[in-house]
């Protein structure tokens, strides 16, 4: 048998088939990727009109890269006819590595990966583009669970750098390392996380959304000014409310509501009734043409209360709570203090990383704000974590 610095070389020379599974927008965009790195990738959809579409999608994302001067007509044509689409799972056969990227229930994909592995070859990796599914979970249903691993790509895959990488208990290091390599030579940034509720972005990002609901739930401040000030003096691209009408509330409330059950009802990721409200009522965001704001043709434009010292005060708390979480996960082991603050910043496109923040920003005074809220609420929602206070009394910081 090749040792493991052999077999990733001989994969680096020859381009392995991959297979992807689920021809939505993220299965079509990792079959991009794979296409445009030199590999055979074979496409399976059970539906013929999924496969049609995410073919001409192709075809115009292509062509639009060919307009801007980024590929050549003869690239585009390369990664076309790299791509073969099917309707049949044994079309897999002779892949070595396989990602599905279907519906995320987990009874559906049980079903698709036993079928899987009765396909493929016994070691070929099997992968899930899952967000919110444990991955120990999902490889339960195989006989050989040494190969599962989770390779979580973020919106839209051909654009978006990072790659979040998730071993199970079950995953064997062959099969985490390999997967590494793989993603490095797509180019792609990889970080390694612990199979916990919501990896890493999805965990440490929620008290951006969750506490700008609940500044706007204690009638401090409007969808807009608190918007604001996470622009203004957080130097973010978009703020919370506008982020969550442009991802839709139906998705993000869905996300927030499996990590709160995940972690066993913990309050940091408790959901909230106004976004309860908006999906009920359908404001899902952009895409209904309503959210927290109204984008119908016409619609009256609300300006934010442009107070700094009110805007201030804002940022600061929601900061201090990202920060908090971010710490959490050092201290729960989640990931390395690097592979946090680089998931934040490719992933979600934070204008720094949190824990590099932290360190700017002062542990101490981070603690103290802290403190001042949970002494305020008493609530376990803003409990400082102890590597925090641990930290401060050793006069420490994260780089």
């Amino acid at each position: 048998m090749l040792s493991l610095r052999k077999e990733i070389l001989h994969l680096q020379e020859n381009k392995m088939e991959i297979g992807i599974i689920g021809a939505g927008t993220m299965g079509s965009g990792i079959a991009q990727v794979a296409a445009q790195n030199g590999h055979q990738v074979i496409l399976v959809d059970s539906m013929e009109n999924a496969l049609s579409k995410s073919k001409s999608e192709l075809q115009f994302s292509l062509k639009r890269l060919e307009e801007k001067g980024r590929i050549t007509e003869q690239q585009s044509s390369e990664i076309q006819n790299n791509i073969i689409y099917s309707t049949e799972i044994t079309s897999l056969r002779n892949s070595k590595l396989v990602i599905e990227a279907i519906i995320e229930k987990l009874e559906v994909k049980h079903q698709l990966l036993y079928e899987l592995e009765s396909v493929v070859s016994d070691n070929c990796i099997i992968a899930s583009n899952t967000s919110s599914i444990p991955i120990a979970s999902l490889g339960s249903i195989l006989s050989n669970s040494k190969r599962i691993i989770g390779i979580h790509f973020f919106n839209p895959a051909p654009v978006m750098p990072l790659v979040e990488i998730i071993p199970s208990v079950q995953t064997s290091s062959v099969v985490l390392e390999k997967s590494i390599q793989i993603l490095k030579d797509w180019g792609k940034v990889v970080v390694v996380c612990k199979d916990t509720p919501g990896f890493i972005v999805n965990r440490v990002a929620r008290p951006f959304y969750g506490e700008a609901l609940r500044i706007y739930e204690e009638g401090k401040a409007d969808f807009s000014t608190i918007d604001w000030a996470i622009t203004e003096f957080g130097g973010f691209k978009m703020g919370p409310f506008t982020l969550m009408d442009y991802i839709g509330n139906d998705i993000n409330y869905s996300v927030t509501e499996s990590i709160f059950e995940a972690f066993y009802f913990d309050p940091r990721f408790k959901p909230s009734f106004t976004q309860r409200r908006h999906v009920e009522a359908g404001f899902y965001g952009r895409k209904s043409g309503r959210g927290y704001y109204d984008y119908s043709e016409g619609a009256i434009e609300v300006f934010p209360s442009k107070d700094e010292v009110l805007g201030k005060a804002i940022f600061e708390r929601i900061l201090v709570m990202l920060i908090n979480e971010a710490i959490d996960a050092v201290f729960m082991q989640v990931a390395t203090p690097e592979d946090i603050d680089l998931a934040m910043t490719k992933g979600v496109n934070y204008p720094k990383g949190l824990l590099k923040w932290a360190d700017e920003m002062g542990l101490e005074k981070i603690l103290n704000k802290l403190d001042e809220l949970f002494h305020e609420y008493g609530e376990d929602r803003y409990r400082p974590n102890p590597l925090l206070r641990k930290m401060v009394r050793e006069k420490r910081s994260f780089f």
